[in-house]
């Protein structure tokens, strides 16, 4: 399950993290980035009710693969499977989460910042690594920096990435980048403007379908 997941995450190269004052609010959340082109989102579990959004988006958005993130502890790890999450991110690296995602063969992404607790996480079996926060180590640069060395690793920066930043996280090797509040601007969200939402995820698709055609050209692509 872990390689088919990350094969999806590959071709997507973004996910969509919500977390909502109710699943109400979270539904159209999910239903107004699904609308923009977007397949994978994760459920914070710090929402409210997290284990209701994420049965409702199931439900809703059956083309989607809806995960769960924000998974502090085994309980709430267990609740998250429990509930059918198709993947599990953490804020941070605990070998016992890994451990037991990777026991049910779920795929976890444990959160990580230096080339040691990168490495760290990897080695104790997750499926990607999650660089957290990558706004505070220089974004582009320093998952470029992370390539030389483990460039076998997976990573999915989230933290201070951006529409405008997006496309060079990818450029720099990520497989694939994480978006919160870029996504839901807090007026549209009051406003419940679900149109700028969905322009919003159209638009980092967009820039990243160039990403994906150029390395489709590139020579070792047609290898």
């Amino acid at each position: 399950m872990s390689n088919s997941w990350l094969a999806r995450v590959k071709a997507q190269k973004a996910i969509a993290v919500i977390r909502a004052v109710s699943p109400e609010l979270g539904l159209q959340m999910a239903q107004a980035v699904a609308a923009g082109g977007m397949e994978l989102i994760e459920v914070t579990w710090n929402s409210a009710q997290p284990a209701k959004l994420l049965h409702r988006l199931q439900a809703e958005l059956p083309d989607c693969c809806i995960g769960a993130g924000t998974l502090l502890t085994p309980a709430d790890l267990q609740a998250a499977i429990d509930a059918g999450a198709a993947f599990l991110f953490t804020p941070h690296s605990s070998p016992a989460l890994i451990q037991r995602a990777v026991a049910q063969q779920i795929p976890i992404v444990p959160g990580a910042l230096t080339p040691t607790e990168i490495l760290s996480a990897w080695q104790a079996g997750a499926t990607c690594v999650k660089v957290f926060p990558i706004e505070t180590v220089g974004g582009a640069a320093y998952i470029r920096h992370l390539q030389g060395p483990m460039d076998q690793v997976p990573l999915i920066p989230t933290g201070g990435v951006t529409l405008e930043n997006a496309a060079s996280l990818i450029a720099a090797g990520a497989v694939a980048v994480g978006l919160a509040g870029q996504l839901f601007p807090k007026q549209a969200i009051a406003q419940s403007d679900w149109q700028t939402v969905q322009e919003r995820a159209q638009l980092l698709m967009q820039e990243l379908a160039q990403i994906k055609a150029a390395e489709s050209q590139s020579p070792a692509a047609r290898l």
